[in-house]
């Protein structure tokens, strides 16, 4: 619900009770005083879903599936963020064409996700739609390439992880099954088609019109020297930060705040920074593809992008290279010789950060010399990019404050589904604090 003044202007305050085309349940409040922006509060009174909590006295084994149960857009990378965390803990070495699969695995993720933001969360906000169904009825053929992005994305993740949603094949120290080469193969001609529709979709969002919102994120990424950071690499920003994993913790920290039930992260003596594809296309810009990287010159989108607005384009070029990626690599693969590595429990701790299509995702894990989990800490990527999100309102509210409220409103809303959030995977724990009289 909004209210406006008597005079038309801007009330006292604003308030989205609701907010649409995102994943979970959130609201957001501006607080007016005259022509400035009192205070911005971006709410999220979703239920803590407690996963660290319940991790704790489960045998390492579980955490796969247990955490891919945290986000059904987004399991393989809770998967792989739970499986490398362990594997690092235990010592445990991975054959090569294991991580070669999990890598496109991790493909199918994106593709599918990035697809439904792109055309189904994202595109009706510039296109003047109110859903996706308002905009098939004028965008019938856009609409129609998106559904059969995202099957394919669906089924990369069938395939290998033996059904779309909430997959089941993997495993600490590998998969419990690995695909024949036919299998993956049989998906080669669907992803070229892929390709020529990705940098189809990166044309067409790439002439929207962006409002000119430009701030200096500290933006915060996987990198690594060979290839496009998904699943290993240190972890690095635009402002110095050059970090190993397992350093993550002396450099971030989360606090709560009254206003929601995720936690707010930032980095130590610095504060709010940036995850997500804005910040992997601007430090791994490189890496890309060499078609990824001319598709994006061709839409005018190259380092440095530091308007959240056109994070549409940079998904769509993602979504480019994560089809040609996927392509690459079923040509190389072959079916691991250890499809599964032998291991020991142990009393021992390991962290991983994996790149979620929405960003860096951190689990760490403690174990006992059986197996079971002593703790879990788990930091998801809309976390990491609350603060960042109310930063921007505070940036762009008053841009917009001459506007007619209903258009306020939809353009601090569309802010927010810039970051795709994916409140569901934020509100996985809460802090208590009791005082006591």
């Amino acid at each position: 619900m909004t209210t406006a003044s008597q005079e038309g202007r801007p009330a006292t305050t604003i308030r989205v009770e609701t907010l649409a085309r995102v994943e979970g349940e959130g609201a957001l409040s501006i607080r007016l005083r005259g022509a400035r922006v009192a205070d911005v509060k971006l709410k999220i009174p979703e239920p803590p879903r407690l996963f660290e909590a319940f991790l704790r006295g489960r045998h390492l084994t579980e955490a796969p599936d247990i955490t891919s149960r945290i986000c059904g857009i987004c399991p393989i990378a809770y998967q792989t963020a739970a499986v490398g965390a362990l594997e690092s803990a235990l010592g445990i070495a991975v054959d090569p064409m294991v991580k070669l699969l999990r890598r496109i695995f991790y493909c199918g993720e994106w593709i599918e996700s990035h697809a439904l933001h792109i055309f189904f969360l994202h595109a009706p906000d510039f296109l003047g739609a109110q859903d996706a169904i308002e905009l098939a009825a004028t965008h019938r053929p856009v609409v129609e390439e998106a559904l059969r992005l995202k099957k394919l994305g669906n089924e990369i993740v069938r395939v290998i992880g033996g059904r779309e949603i909430h997959p089941v094949s993997a495993a600490v120290g590998g998969f419990h099954r690995a695909p024949t080469r036919a299998e993956l193969a049989a998906l080669t001609e669907e992803l070229k088609w892929a390709v020529d529709a990705s940098v189809r979709a990166a044309k067409l969002v790439a002439g929207f019109e962006f409002p000119p919102l430009e701030r200096d994120y500290e933006f915060v990424a996987l990198q690594h020297p060979d290839e496009y950071a998904i699943l290993e690499g240190r972890l690095v920003s635009s402002h110095g930060l050059d970090i190993a994993v397992a350093d993550y913790e002396d450099h971030f920290v989360e606090h709560q705040v009254k206003h929601s039930h995720a936690l707010h992260s930032r980095r130590k003596a610095r504060g709010a920074y940036l995850v997500g594809p804005l910040a992997r296309f601007n430090l791994n810009f490189a890496q890309l593809s060499k078609l990824s990287r001319e598709v994006a010159r061709e839409c005018a989108c190259e380092p440095p992008c530091r308007n959240q607005f056109r994070s549409i384009v940079v998904r769509a070029i993602e979504m480019l290279f994560a089809c040609e990626e996927a392509l690459r690599l079923i040509e190389a693969y072959e079916p691991p010789a250890v499809v599964k590595a032998r291991w020991e429990p142990r009393r021992a701790r390991g962290s991983a950060i994996t790149e979620a299509p929405r960003g860096s995702l951190y689990h760490r894990y403690e174990v006992d010399e059986n197996g079971l989990i002593l703790s879990a800490r788990i930091v998801p990527p809309t976390a990491q990019n609350q603060k960042t999100i109310e930063d921007d309102l505070w940036e762009l509210t008053p841009t917009l404050l001459d506007r007619p409220l209903e258009e306020l409103t939809w353009k601090c809303e569309q802010a927010i589904r810039n970051y795709d959030p994916c409140i569901s995977c934020a509100t996985h724990f809460l802090k208590v604090r009791v005082e006591r009289g």
